[in-house]
């Protein structure tokens, strides 16, 4: 495929995100990420503030819909697409691995889903491949119009504020630091860059970017820091045989076989040559994939790897199976990239259409989108028979949800701890009367201490097709003085 072709074929690849983006429903995580665009702040209680920044500067382009909370996706990918393009021309040169590397990375089927449903792993990927990007052209300047050492040297600026942006993204950018340290370390032409100014500016440029995630939460307990960083602590290595194959099979099923089989190849062709070699490029992918697959593969000894986790080996990961060079392996390029493109079709297709009448419970896409807008309408029904106030929820996902689909004007509130972390308006609850949202999978109608009364109602459901995905119980409440772990949600506009 020429290099016209692609870009012909990522533009149409590009708009039919797009059009999936302002199509499928959204999922009670990117709600909650619109909430957080509605409270701007440098950190939260999950994760780094990017993933707002995001979502709010998309709905300033297309509104509180759909689209507007997922734009920075598919247009993300594209020019992360073209960015990892040029870097995999630049470190593995005459190879023609740029087109091959980016037509990998589109075809997994983990990448096909983050650019069409917005979560902090979006911005996470991009400004990682851009910081990619920017090492390979300080490494090999030869096709950009820079010279000599100096004029690589501004390139670091570039990588710290990548980097930098990358950990204000999610904090799993940590191998991203690591990686480029390990790499410095590992390659004897480059250590001398840790006693030249470049390399240490980039990196006070990057610190100085990922500071106000630090000093937040400095002002709210180490909220986030400890949320995230208690996950390392788990050991129970009796399920590390279940975890581990878990691991494993989500990650083909995620990057798909055929691409999944590249990118091992891939992987393993970099560490050979990296220790035997130490040539700069191959280190340097070594650097970026290795370190993150052992420690996700320890994890695994104590708790369950998240699917998404590891997509911060894929952009590094694309470029070293483009490098394999075989013709066992070239002739697998055509139909790995087939394959991860038909696959991830059929999910959008799914998502956005439901073109496989598959069971409820056998349908992931469904289990997580589909019948938010009907639960709305009954809880929105049930409120105006009783006349209440409000409509309270103790999820957070449910919390947002219903703050993006319930009708204009009725205020909707989010009941749960996290809450007083937000920058949000504390409602006044005493002696109003509302309409409590408790998922049925849990138990009893939670904290009775909250409110001044509760009384059971009846049920209301999420419905696809006929089937109910998942059954919530609605209590009518009345508030009691005093402040409670509580937010008023924002509407949209």
């Amino acid at each position: 495929m020429t290099a016209s072709l692609g870009l012909a074929a990522l533009v149409a690849l590009t708009l039919l995100r797009l059009a999936i983006a302002g199509t499928a429903p959204l999922a009670p995580d990117e709600a909650y990420y619109w909430v957080w665009s509605r409270a701007l702040a440098p950190g939260y209680p999950d994760h780094p503030p990017m993933v707002a920044l995001w979502v709010r500067l998309g709905t300033a382009l297309a509104g509180d819909t759909p689209l507007g909370i997922r734009l920075l996706g598919p247009l993300s990918v594209a020019v992360a697409s073209l960015m990892l393009a040029d870097a995999a021309d630049r470190l593995l040169p005459g190879r023609r691995a740029g087109l091959l590397a980016a037509a990998l990375l589109n075809a997994t089927l983990l990448l096909g889903v983050g650019a069409v449903i917005m979560s902090p792993d979006t911005p996470l990927l991009f400004f990682w491949t851009c910081c990619l990007w920017a090492i390979s052209r300080w490494l090999n300047p030869s096709l950009a119009r820079s010279g000599g050492e100096e004029g690589r040297g501004y390139w670091w600026l570039a990588i710290g504020l990548f980097a930098g942006l990358a950990m204000a993204s999610k904090y799993t950018a940590v191998f991203l630091w690591l990686g480029i340290a390990s790499w410095l370390l590992a390659t004897p032409s480059l250590r001398g860059q840790l006693l030249r100014p470049p390399a240490w500016l980039g990196a006070l440029l990057g610190v100085t970017v990922f500071l106000p995630v630090v000093l937040w939460n400095a002002e709210h307990g180490w909220a986030s820091f400890a949320r995230q960083g208690g996950r390392v602590a788990e050991w129970r290595p009796a399920n590390a045989i279940r975890f581990i194959g878990e691991l494993i099979g989500g990650q083909i099923g995620l990057v798909t076989p055929l691409v999944f089989i590249l990118f091992a190849a891939g992987v393993a062709l970099s560490l050979r040559l990296a220790w035997r070699t130490r040539d700069p490029a191959w280190t340097l992918l070594l650097a970026l994939t290795l370190p993150a697959t052992l420690v996700f593969t320890q994890h695994a000894f104590g708790d369950r790897v998240q699917g998404n986790w590891p997509a911060i080996i894929y952009p590094a990961a694309a470029i070293a199976a483009a490098g394999l060079q075989a013709p066992a392996w070239r002739r697998l390029h055509g139909p790995a990239v087939a394959l991860g493109l038909a696959i991830t079709l059929i999910v959008y297709l799914q998502a956005s259409f439901a073109v496989l009448p598959l069971p409820v419970r056998f349908d992931p896409i469904a289990l997580r989108l589909s019948g938010w807008d009907t639960l709305a309408a009954r809880v929105a029904a049930v409120r105006q028979q009783q006349g209440a106030d409000f409509v309270a929820a103790d999820q957070y996902g449910v919390a947002a949800v219903l703050a993006l689909e319930m009708p204009p004007g009725v205020p909707v509130v989010g009941i749960e701890p996290r809450w007083p972390l937000f920058n949000l308006p504390q409602p006044v609850l005493d002696g109003r009367t509302g309409i409590l949202v408790r998922s049925a999978r849990r138990d009893g109608v939670g904290d009775r201490s909250r409110w001044h009364s509760i009384a059971e109602l009846s049920e209301a459901e999420r419905i696809h097709d006929g089937s109910t995905i998942e059954t919530f119980r609605l209590f009518r409440v009345t508030g009691q003085p005093g402040p409670e772990p509580a937010a008023l949600q924002p509407r949209p506009r």
